[in-house]
Parts: C-alpha cells; structure tokens; sequence
C-alpha cells in the first residue's frame, strides 16, 4: 500500500533535484504534483489542502532557498509535515492503574475485528502479558467459533458464555479479575453499515465494563470510506484511537493520511497481513520515510531481532569464516530470510529499496525460489549437503526429480552457494590484510 504514492513523489522530488538552483516558481510546481498525487491516492481533499498550504509556507522560505542543498530541504519539509499529519509520536496504550486493562474493538462487519483481536492478544503475549479474549458477536454466523480457535492457536483464554453481548463482556471482565489476567480485548460486533441498534449496544457495552481504550478497526482499502466510517463512530460511540488493517493491500492507502486529521484520534496499530503476528505498532515517522523512499531500518532491525536466532547467526557467521558453511547453514539461513516476511515489504524497508524491486510477479518468484531451494537441499544426501562439489550430472537429476524441479534450478543453488562462499573468502582475506596494516602501525598514508 502506498507505493504507487511514493512512486510519484519520489519522481517529482528527484526531478527537483536536478534543477540546481531552486526558485519559488519550481517549488510551486513541485507542490502542484504532489498535489495531485496525494488526491489519486485517495486523500482525503480538505486533507490535501491543508498539507500543502503549510508545506508551500515552510519550503518557499529563505532558510530553505539559500540553503546549500535546497532540493533536500524541501523534502525534509514535506517529511515534517507527513509526519505532523499521520499524528506526529506514536500512539501507545497505557496499561490502567487497576487490572485488568480492557480494550474494546469496535468496527463494521468485515473490517477485520475477529482477527485483530487475536492478533492483539499475541502482541500483548509476546510482551510477557496475559491476555484474555471476549467473543461478544453473538450475530455473525461462526464469530465465536473463530475467536475460538485462534484463542486455541495462541493459548489465550476466550470467553464466550452470556445471553447477550453485554452479559458476555462483564463475565468476561469477572474471568479476568478473579484469573489475574489482562489485558482483556473485547470482540464487539459489527454491521454491513452503521445502523443504531448497533451503537446502542457498543454504547452499553461501554457504560457496563467502562473500558480503558476504545479502538476503532477500519480496512485502509475502502479509502474515503473508512475516513468517514472512522468520523461516524468517533460522533457515536466516541474512540481513543484506530487501527488500520488490510496495510498490505494494493490500494491507494489514503486513509492512512486522513483518518488522524479528520477525527483528531491517533493510529495505534496497522494490520500487514493475515497471520496473527501480522499487526505492528504505528509509527508516523516510520511511514513517512517510507513514502519518501527513505527506507525504515528502525522496522527491519526490530524484525530481525524477533525473527532471527542470535546464537544461530553467530554460529553462521563463525562457520563462513572458517570455511566450514555447508548447503545445511544455507538452508537455516534461506528459513531466516523468509521467517522476516514477504520480500516487497522488506525491501520496502531500506533505504531506496524501491531501486532493487522488481514487478510483484518478479518478487514472488524470488519468494517461490526461497521455498524451492529448501525443497532441492531436502533432496539431497548427507554427504551432498555437506560437499556439494561430488553433486554429478546424474546426482543432479535425481535431486531436481525429488525436488519436483528441474535440473537448471539445481544448478543456480549451487552457484549461488559457491558465489557466496567464494564471497566470504574475499571478505576474510582482506580482513587479513587490515589486520597486517594495523599490526605495522596503521594504514600507510598516500605520498604527495
């Protein structure tokens, strides 16, 4: 989502760039592009105006036209000012001064509250709390049975026993007090439309358990629609902040731009995908970068650090040093590259990534590569996996036919497995070569 956006508005800025010296009048194009761009991506209009008034103020200034480098001040502008819009500091839930801490979802039908809530449940577990599920959508068909089984999956208690929804949280409140348990995430029902016997029932829900953070989940593809869905309810019910969910989808993704303006509520968490570990904590300023093509490093060291095993690294890196990595240590580290998810989101994360992506059919052969190449290693002996180089032409064959591939693609896994290690060793060499230069005292300065 958004990278059609940040397509745009890294074109219109590198093209700002080339223009050496800046005046008004290119600015004033510049903005009237981005401009554009904002509206195709589905922000809201009144949004878009007020971005750019303050933004043309800010960059049309002496600071940034006699500034040596005006073309990056100008997008250091627009940077600030993404980041202002989307809500300035991130949105944090603050656990209540009694347990338990109740949090209740409130949305339309489809927005994805059922999976929110277990994904929600498995933040809070990994961050060494307890929590504890209400499945109050008593309506649609199998709710309950969903939150059921995902509660299941995770290890989370969910209470689903009432005559009505609002009997079902209060006993689910009961359950949490007595059991120690919290945070407690209440999963409300919702309609195909905002009607009131709905906000009646999310009213009384909220006078009988009187929760903590009312959190509003809005599926970032309806665009516009979700903005003025986020405004209703906010009128309505009354919310503490959203959640944005379906973050991975190939919309426009303007409601990520809107929603905190037009309801003066912040984003607490985005939803990236469908498996419960797929729900992140929002981060303005992270985002903004990523519009601009800046990457989001902060975002990819944290995946790295929950997906990848430290000791194991260690015991790579180790390995390749001595010369010792075999198609096993390969293997483990392919596992750990797809464990970070899918290879556009990552790549999104860089620094000018976006220079390194390819067409998302392209990326997801590079992802079905991942996966074939675990198939070929499974195929091959012991012995093969360890030395690779006895790997004949028929060994090949028989591999690929176990594989359910073909004989090319064992032969590009075993080029890049030499690639790699003849890489390493090029690496350990001129480690040696350093290590000599300091031991004579420093590297030898140039003669002039």
């Amino acid at each position: 989502m958004l990278d059609s956006l940040s397509a745009r508005l890294t074109t219109i800025f590198d093209r700002l760039g080339g223009q050496g010296r800046l005046s008004e009048d290119n600015i004033q194009d510049a903005l009237r592009e981005v401009r554009v761009a904002l509206l195709e991506a589905d922000v809201n209009f009144k949004v878009v105006r007020g971005f750019i008034d303050r933004v043309k103020v800010k960059a049309v200034g002496q600071d940034v036209l006699k500034s040596l480098t005006p073309a990056q001040q100008v997008v250091k502008v627009v940077h600030d000012e993404l980041v202002e819009l989307l809500g300035g500091s991130g949105h944090r839930l603050a656990p209540a001064a009694h347990p338990p801490t109740v949090v209740m979802l409130i949305g339309l039908q489809g927005s994805g509250k059922t999976t929110t809530a277990a994904k929600l449940a498995r933040l809070y577990a990994k961050q060494g709390q307890h929590p504890i599920l209400a499945a109050a959508d008593t309506y649609r068909p199998a709710a309950q049975d969903q939150l059921k089984t995902l509660g299941a999956q995770l290890d989370v208690p969910v209470v689903a026993e009432g005559r009505t929804p609002v009997d079902i949280c209060r006993a689910a409140l009961d359950a949490a007090a007595a059991r120690g348990l919290t945070p407690l995430i209440l999963d409300t029902a919702g309609r195909l439309h905002i009607d009131e016997t709905m906000l009646d029932e999310l009213k009384q829900i909220r006078v009988a358990v009187k929760p903590h953070h009312v959190l509003l989940v809005v599926d970032a593809m309806t665009g516009q629609d979700a903005v003025t869905v986020a405004d209703k309810f906010n009128q309505a019910v009354g919310i503490d902040a959203v959640i944005l969910t379906k973050m991975d989808g190939d919309s426009r993704g303007g409601a990520a731009l809107s929603v905190r303006h037009v309801t003066g509520r912040p984003i607490a968490f985005v939803g990236t995908g469908e498996k419960t570990d797929a729900l992140e904590p929002f981060h303005p300023d992270r985002l903004a970068s990523r519009i601009l093509g800046m990457g989001d490093i902060l975002s990819l060291v944290e995946k790295a650090q929950q997906n990848v095993d430290q000791a194991q690294a260690e015991e790579m890196v180790k390995k390749l040093r001595e010369d010792t990595f075999t198609l096993d240590d390969f293997r483990a580290q392919l596992k750990q590259v797809q464990a970070l998810g899918p290879l556009d989101q990552i790549l999104g994360m860089l620094p000018f990534g976006k220079m390194f992506k390819g067409s998302p059919k392209e990326l997801s052969g590079e992802q079905a590569d991942l996966r074939r190449f675990d198939a070929i290693i499974s195929s091959m002996t012991p012995d093969e996996r360890r030395s690779p180089e006895i790997i004949n032409g028929s060994r090949r064959a028989r591999i690929a036919r176990g594989s359910g591939s073909n004989v090319q693609d064992v032969n590009r896994l075993l080029k890049q497995f030499a690639q790699l290690k003849k890489m390493m060793k090029q690496f350990k060499t001129m480690e040696g070569r350093l290590g000599k230069l300091k031991g004579l005292g420093g590297f030898p300065m140039p003669r002039g």
